[in-house]
């Protein structure tokens, strides 16, 4: 992800997470920290066209790495995209010598939460609340990186 792709970005934004979207200023500030000794990682996935289909991003700090976002298109959910991204972000983490991968998800994303468990993500906490301004409780995942070896090749 480059800052060019911050508009398109908040257009997809906006239409997933209408009620708790990043600001334009989260992104920048993200993207800031993507250089080359920072502390983030953004990819973006386009469609034949150039369009925008799907974004994620990572923070990884020491041996510790977190999923800021992830996200989909409409038109492009159920194809695969998601594990796509996920798979970078794994890898990713792992590049960084990453022990561990944690994230938040809805606890009413199960489509996601499916998404996560086929790449050895398991349940290790709720956050009470942690989803505003509708104060829904997300799921807390975690993938072991010195127990699991899971890829794009594993998984299709």
């Amino acid at each position: 992800m480059r800052w060019w792709d911050i508009e398109p970005v908040m257009e997809l934004e906006q239409k997933l997470f209408p009620e708790d979207a990043w600001s334009r200023g989260m992104y920048w500030s993200e993207l800031a920290d993507t250089h080359a000794h920072g502390t983030r990682h953004y990819t973006v996935a386009t469609t034949g066209d150039g369009a925008i289909a799907g974004y994620a991003g990572l923070m990884a700090v020491g041996a510790e790495s977190d999923v800021q976002t992830i996200a989909v298109a409409e038109q492009w959910q159920g194809r695969g995209l998601g594990a796509v991204l996920l798979t970078d972000l794994i890898q990713e983490s792992r590049r960084r010598g990453c022990t561990e991968l944690l994230l938040e998800v809805r606890v009413d994303n199960f489509r996601a939460q499916r998404l996560y468990e086929r790449y050895g993500f398991a349940p290790v906490g709720i956050r009470r609340g942690y989803y505003q301004p509708a104060g829904v409780d997300a799921l807390v995942m975690r993938l072991d990186h010195s127990t699991t070896n899971n890829t794009e090749e594993d998984h299709g």
